[in-house]
């Protein structure tokens, strides 16, 4: 393998918390002279898991093939979930949007100057709205028009999408079409959704307006997995905003695309870099 000292591996572990896996796991990377750089671990003492990320740099020699198949001898005496991967390698996301612009903006001006290590191989919309902008940056677009007849169909098309540019991350970006319970469980663990964090208060259209009205103080956002049940999913990220008697909707509709934005690309980072474990209803990130 060429340049070892640019490589690095990640090792992703999950399984009932006990005494010794930290240091079994450490031991078996020090017999083997794998430089640990970076680690982090956490025992949920309600779930009865545990849950651990450790970053490391190969020796010369290194095979992933070999350390599966040494590891596995590890991973069986704890009954571990388990992966390897390559921190080097860039997944591949596939972004879908409806009109509003401001989340997919970002995230494309993030995977250009490389704070976002991905490929996005295409862009899907609903409307021809955003087409202009997966030009400018040289991505394929693809406008799957959504009906209530043809939802089923719709979805079709994007499921095989992912399937032919082997898709490994679905981004809603401000997508505003409900996903159906069969194409939810199809990118379970793999899909990442945005909104507001208005929810429940503040349902349906013109949800700045609502909170105007109501004189909210705090604006957020909440990046989560989609699941079947609406807006309801494992939740990865969240921040707020001040907002006071003096904003109009339409400065808070401002802060709130500015929030929404950042707590999206939050959200898609911690998972390019395998920092977020799924914990029953709830997410586990190691950041």
């Amino acid at each position: 393998m060429t340049d070892a000292l640019a490589e690095r591996f990640i090792l992703r572990i999950s399984c009932r918390d006990e005494v010794g896996i930290v240091a079994d796991v450490a031991g078996f990377l020090a017999e083997r002279k794998l430089f640990i750089i970076e680690t982090a671990n956490f025992g949920d003492p309600n779930t009865g898991l545990f849950f651990m990320r450790t970053v490391f740099t190969p020796r010369e020699g290194f095979t992933t093939t070999a350390f599966r198949r040494e590891f596995e001898a590890v991973a069986k005496k704890w009954s571990m979930e388990w992966e390897l991967r390559d921190a080097r390698a860039k997944p591949n996301v596939l972004v879908l949007v409806s009109k509003q612009d401001h989340c997919l903006n970002d995230l494309l001006y993030r995977h250009r100057i490389g704070a976002l290590a991905m490929n996005v191989p295409a862009i899907v919309s609903n409307h021809p709205t955003c087409g202009w902008l997966a030009e400018r940056h040289g991505i394929s677009f693809y406008h799957i028009p959504v009906d209530r007849d043809g939802k089923e169909a719709a979805e079709t098309r994007l499921l095989e999408l992912v399937e032919a540019m082997k898709i490994d991350l679905v981004v809603l970006a401000r997508y505003m079409q409900v996903l159906s319970d069969k194409t939810c469980r199809a990118l379970a663990g793999r899909c990442i959704n945005i909104h507001h964090s208005f929810l429940p208060g503040f349902k349906g259209a013109a949800p700045y307006t609502q909170a105007f009205n109501r004189g909210v103080k705090l604006i957020g956002a909440t990046a989560h997995y989609v699941t079947a049940d609406l807006d309801e999913g494992p939740i990865i990220a969240q921040a707020v905003e001040r907002a006071t008697h003096a904003h109009s909707p339409e400065e808070m509709a401002a802060v709130g695309r500015d929030i929404e934005a950042r707590v999206l690309a939050t959200a898609v980072k911690l998972h390019l870099e395998g920092r977020i474990f799924l914990n029953g209803a709830k997410t586990i990130v190691l950041d």
